[in-house]
C-alpha cells in the first residue's frame, strides 16, 4: 500500500510527460530596445497571485550600465486612492540577437521568460506571452486600448494558444 502513492505519481509524470506539446509561442521577429523602453501600463493579464488585488498598475524599463534593464513595476493595493508602491528587477536578453525573448527576475535566483508575441508597428501596445500560456499581459503606452485592438490582441494570442477567457482587465484610473 505504500508503495501505491509513489508508483501513481511516477506514472502520472510519465502520461504528462506523453501529453501532446503545444508548439512554441511565436515571437515579434524583431523589437527596437531603444522605442520599448519607458513606460507601459497594464490594460490586461491572466491574474496570479502576485497581481491579485493590484490596480494602476504599470512597468517601466530603463537601460543599465551593464547592458540590463531596470524592470520597474508600479501598482497600488486594492484602490487608486492607495499609495503608489513598486518592485524593483532587472530583465535581460539570454540571446542579444533575440530582442524579442526576455528573462526577467525580480526575486533571486528566481527569473521567467518574457516573450514578446505581438507588437504594434508604433509601439502603442504589446503582447507578452510565457511559454506555459499560464501568463499572459497586455501592455500599452497609455492607461486606456480601444476596444477593436484589445479584441485583435486576444484573437492572436488565442491563436497562440491562450485561453482568453482567463484574461482580466486590470483595472486603471
Amino acid at each position: 500500500m505504500r508503495l501505491t502513492v509513489p508508483l501513481l505519481a511516477l506514472l502520472g509524470t510519465l502520461l504528462t510527460g506523453c501529453a501532446p506539446a503545444r508548439p512554441p509561442l511565436v515571437t515579434v521577429p524583431h523589437v527596437d530596445l531603444d522605442r520599448y523602453l519607458g513606460t507601459w501600463y497594464v490594460i490586461a493579464n491572466i491574474p496570479y497571485f502576485l497581481e491579485d488585488g493590484k490596480v494602476a498598475t504599470a512597468d517601466r524599463y530603463a537601460k543599465r550600465p551593464d547592458g540590463r534593464f531596470e524592470n520597474t513595476y508600479l501598482f497600488r493595493r486594492g484602490s487608486f486612492d492607495a499609495p503608489e508602491e513598486q518592485w524593483d528587477g532587472v530583465a535581460w536578453l539570454p540571446d542579444p540577437a533575440d530582442t524579442a525573448r526576455w528573462k526577467v527576475r525580480f526575486l533571486w535566483p528566481f527569473s521567467v521568460d518574457y516573450l514578446i508575441i505581438d507588437l504594434d508597428p508604433d509601439y502603442r501596445w504589446a503582447a507578452i506571452g510565457h511559454p506555459s500560456r499560464d501568463y499572459f499581459w497586455i501592455l500599452a503606452r497609455e492607461r486606456k486600448l480601444e476596444a477593436p485592438v484589445y479584441t485583435g490582441i486576444l484573437a492572436r494570442a488565442q491563436a497562440q494558444g491562450y485561453d482568453t477567457t482567463r484574461v482580466k482587465p486590470v483595472p486603471q484610473p
